[in-house]
């Protein structure tokens, strides 16, 4: 072999290892771009104290200490863990029905299964505009219906309680299929031996559901889970739309708390550093149940 062509074939072996690179870094700068800046582009806002949308001083830590002190962020904090808490989990329950109901092959199933997927790829802001509708004390579907029935126009955007069981209805409407295409892709993938067995043991369809569905099932019910928490605690087109976190703040999460301070008070400083720990927060839940959903899987 002469001396040009072994040159030729290690250039040729550098290219190969290094095609992997270079294939990898269009989609390594869009993160950088769009993840990593921003997420220290945060941080460093976190620190300094904002006037106008300009950085004048450097406060340190100072910011997350006012965090912790604010009363209206605890406050839009619990409002936020209870939407989460109630939104997730009928979204499962409903989810989990859903997916057993459609795993049969029933007639029309297939269509049914379409139909239920359609909420979730309907923009968000126009949900959040088609409730606003359904909910209107004067032209809406459900002032429509009570007054067909002899009632009075229903006030549910303008009353505390109703508002934000009407924003969890919304989320529960959009985001219910989500966990059911989760749900009946972790059903269909269950090995069918053990349902045979139990139902040539003569068990019902409640002990086949709780001694074989549900424990196969628990690491995919678990993702779920973790992914809608997750996102569900991001909420912000659909409130914004639909209340503006009104009324009072009986729907202000902290996604609508920290648009507010940083864009209409101009406390940008003191909204990074609360959206920053609100998103540790969740990125500890998300390690913890992932860590928690390992030990239980089988090795």
């Amino acid at each position: 072999m002469t001396a040009r062509a072994a040159g030729v074939r290690v250039q040729g072996a550098g290219l190969d290892r290094a095609l992997p690179y270079l294939l990898l870094a269009p989609a390594v700068l869009v993160a950088l771009a769009v993840f990593v800046y921003p997420v220290l582009d945060g941080i460093r806002a976190s620190l300094h104290f904002y006037r106008f949308g300009r950085a004048l001083d450097y406060v340190g830590f100072e910011n997350y200490r006012d965090v912790l002190a604010d009363e209206r962020f605890r406050d839009a904090l619990w409002v936020t863990l209870k939407f989460v808490f109630l939104a997730v989990s009928i979204e499962t329950v409903l989810g989990l029905a859903l997916a057993l109901l459609c795993a049969r092959e029933l007639r029309f199933i297939r269509l049914a299964r379409t139909v239920l997927i359609v909420p979730m790829i309907v923009t968000p802001v126009v949900v959040g505009i088609v409730f606003r509708l359904i909910y209107a004390s004067d032209v809406g579907l459900v002032t429509a219906l009570s007054e067909s029935f002899g009632g009075d126009q229903v006030q549910i955007l303008s009353r505390e309680g109703t508002a934000f069981i009407g924003l969890v209805a919304l989320d529960v409407w959009e985001w219910t299929p989500l966990m059911f295409l989760i749900l009946l892709a972790g059903i269909q993938s269950l090995p069918v031996e053990p349902f045979e067995a139990a139902r040539v043991d003569g068990a019902g369809s409640w002990r086949v559901f709780v001694d074989h569905t549900l424990p196969m099932l628990a690491p995919v019910l678990a993702v779920a889970i973790v992914l809608r928490t997750i996102d569900a605690f991001t909420t912000f087109d659909q409130v914004f739309v639909l209340t503006r976190g009104g009324p009072g703040t009986a729907t202000q999460l902290i996604s609508i708390y920290g648009y507010n301070t940083a864009f209409k008070f101009q406390q940008t400083g003191f909204a990074a550093a609360m959206l920053f720990m609100v998103a540790l927060v969740v990125l500890a839940f998300a390690a913890l149940a992932v860590r928690l959903m390992r030990r239980r899987l089988p090795a």
